[in-house]
């Protein structure tokens, strides 16, 4: 028995700004010299992407940037702390800014399943960017008036991949459960552990981060339509001595992003051999795969993923497309790609890929 999807929705603040706006900031915030600005300028270019959105509105960017030019140079916050807002600060602006986003994706997954809020069964929350407690999973069950008595399991500090483990759970209680009726919901606020002293290792996480929200509901398959997504199968491999490759560690002023240059060639030499085996365990081929919904890290992630296996060009274009649009939003963002291959009735069997610390890599397979 599988997972099927009866809704999904997406979520994204107001305030939009395209990456030439956001080098600009950078170059505010962080620069010591225009050697350093030129950097930027070329690492914020080679993302491809165009627009992301943000919880900070254009009175916070205007100030950013002002504070920077009045001090002759780089931002300091209002505590003279010239590394930014810290961590308790940046908890209140996740706690405050995460439920909006969560409810709006929400909601629109449980509008298009048809289902009664109150009936579900099963709450799934993912989010790595921010802690509180009680957290936006009580705030859904208020908001959308689910019952109290649903059962909650939240997924956290698990990083991009974060989605992949939520739908492992979501099958697993759709299998045991014939009658489960299933949200899961993933928010994160990426923006506010924007880094801010020059550190070539973490201010390529400042280019590509972004905030959003995305939910599915979900049955058993028994519950569902015929021609429903559903998620059959899931897996996951630990790549060998590759724990430096991606950090996400909790600092004094935020959450810390590492990401080692050699991620994309991590994923070209270990990716294929797994997915290969793990494929032919369910009676497939890599060239059996009808479509494809790559977490895009960045451009040179989707890259390896494509030439590591061989793909066909263009097969990837819903996870360049989400990231041209987007940006990186961590864990809801191969739930946007999912969105996007399910409005164009893309082909099936579909294979949702993403990477997170570990180095691992998480695979979902979809018919």
């Amino acid at each position: 028995m599988s997972f099927a999807i009866l809704g999904l929705g997406t979520s994204v603040p107001d305030h939009r700004y395209t990456q030439d706006e956001a080098v600009e900031v950078a170059k505010a915030v962080s620069c010591e010299d225009d050697d350093q600005g030129r950097l930027l300028q070329t690492i914020y270019r080679q993302t491809h992407i165009a627009y992301r959105h943000m919880i900070y509105d254009r009175v916070a960017y205007d100030e950013v940037v002002n504070s920077a030019k009045e001090s002759g140079g780089r931002y300091r916050s209002k505590n003279e702390d010239e590394f930014g807002p810290d961590t308790a600060e940046r908890m209140a602006l996740y706690t405050k800014e995460a439920l909006p986003m969560a409810m709006d994706s929400s909601r629109q997954a449980l509008d298009e399943s048809g289902l009664d809020p109150a009936s579900i069964t099963h709450l799934i929350t993912v989010s790595c960017t921010g802690f509180a407690a009680p957290g936006f999973d009580i705030g859904l069950i208020k908001g959308l008036r689910l019952s109290n008595n649903v059962e909650r399991t939240h997924i956290g500090f698990m990083g991009c991949h974060g989605s992949f483990n939520g739908m492992r759970v979501a099958r697993a209680f759709a299998q045991s459960n014939p009658n489960a009726r299933i949200l899961l919901c993933a928010t994160e606020i990426c923006s506010i552990h924007y880094h801010y002293p020059w550190n070539p290792k973490r201010i390529v996480g400042n280019a590509l981060f972004a905030d959003g929200s995305a939910a599915v509901v979900g049955v058993s398959s028994n519950q569902a339509p015929p021609d429903a997504w559903r998620e059959v199968a899931n897996g996951s491999c630990l790549f060998p001595e590759s724990e430096y490759a991606m950090a996400w560690t909790i600092g004094n002023n935020g959450f810390d992003m590492t990401l080692s240059a050699k991620v994309p060639n991590l994923i070209a030499t270990n990716l294929r051999p797994w997915l290969e085996v793990w494929l032919k365990s369910h009676g497939l081929t890599i060239g059996d795969i009808a479509s494809w919904a790559i977490h895009p890290g960045g451009p040179r992630i989707i890259n390896s993923v494509e030439e590591s296996l061989g793909l066909v060009e263009g097969i990837a274009w819903a996870s360049r497309e989400v990231l041209t649009q987007y940006g990186n939003m961590s864990s809801p963002t191969v739930l946007f790609i999912l969105g996007r291959l399910r409005q164009e009735n893309s082909m099936r069997p579909c294979v949702a890929l993403g990477f997170g610390p570990g180095l691992v890599a998480e695979a979902a397979l979809f018919y």
